[in-house]
């Protein structure tokens, strides 16, 4: 089975139980793969990044193979404020955030709602130096484990929306994404739009952020923030220390 994600956001969870922890959000428009039913729950794959997680089963609708692969074979478009809404005929505004998925609205099959979108959009592959731009949208949104929008984001979904946006596809989490690009040996060989990873003392990738320039990071954190960054890591400067000690730095694109 398949289905598309007709609500604003949803919450995608480890276990199939509303008290379980929320691992990433689904926004408007995104379209998964439903991999086992259990009860009211579903474990689905978000088509985009592969991941995997439990959603209630009302929160999406239901879509048919041939419209799922022609979904994922469509061009990426994505609402490019902060918020907007989607209509319907029969005057039903649905809000939806930064980054929702706006591909299907042209496709009357899948759009059964008549939903319509008179907003900002963006699409296509922009420069990198777009990156930070888009970074600052997210500028003190709340930091919300497996968070996805201006309105609660964690460190690795801020990277991934932010490359989203900008027609680049990283993956979900801060570890899978530290897998990709090419490591830089120094902090001074970096550009704008690099992405900096930080560990713990086990050695786990546990953070990530935003390299911009003149040795400043953006980065969620409490909240989206914009710190120092030297060879030891993530300067504070509100609490004069480092609160995230750096393990590599790579260039995605």
């Amino acid at each position: 089975m398949f289905g598309i994600c007709n609500l604003a956001i949803v919450p995608v969870r480890s276990e199939p139980s509303d008290r379980s922890e929320i691992v990433t959000q689904l926004l408007f428009g995104e379209h998964i793969e439903i991999l086992e039913r259990q009860n009211q729950w579903a474990r689905i794959k978000i088509q985009y990044d592969d991941y995997e997680g439990w959603v209630d089963s009302k929160q999406y609708q239901v879509i048919s193979e041939a419209h799922y692969n022609q979904l994922s074979n469509d061009a990426i478009i994505l609402n490019a404020d902060l918020i907007d809404y989607i209509s319907a005929p029969e005057n039903l505004l649905l809000p939806i955030p930064l980054g929702a998925s706006l591909s299907f609205l042209n496709n009357n099959e899948i759009n059964t709602a008549n939903f319509e979108f008179e907003g900002t959009k963006t699409s296509g592959i922009k420069s990198k130096s777009a990156l930070i731009n888009t970074a600052f949208m997210y500028l003190n949104a709340p930091y919300l484990w497996g968070g996805k929008t201006p309105f609660g984001i964690d460190c690795s979904g801020f990277t991934q929306m932010v490359y989203k946006l900008n027609g680049y596809k990283i993956h979900r989490d801060a570890s899978q994404q530290a897998l990709e690009g090419e490591p830089l040996s120094f902090i001074e060989e970096s550009e704008a739009g690099d992405l900096a990873f930080f560990d713990n003392d086990e050695g786990n990738i546990i953070h990530v952020g935003i390299i911009m320039d003149n040795n400043y990071i953006i980065h969620a954190s409490g909240k989206v923030r914009i710190d120092r960054l030297d060879h030891l890591g993530i300067y504070n400067p509100e609490i004069n220390k480092h609160t995230h000690k750096l393990r590599v730095i790579k260039k995605i694109i």
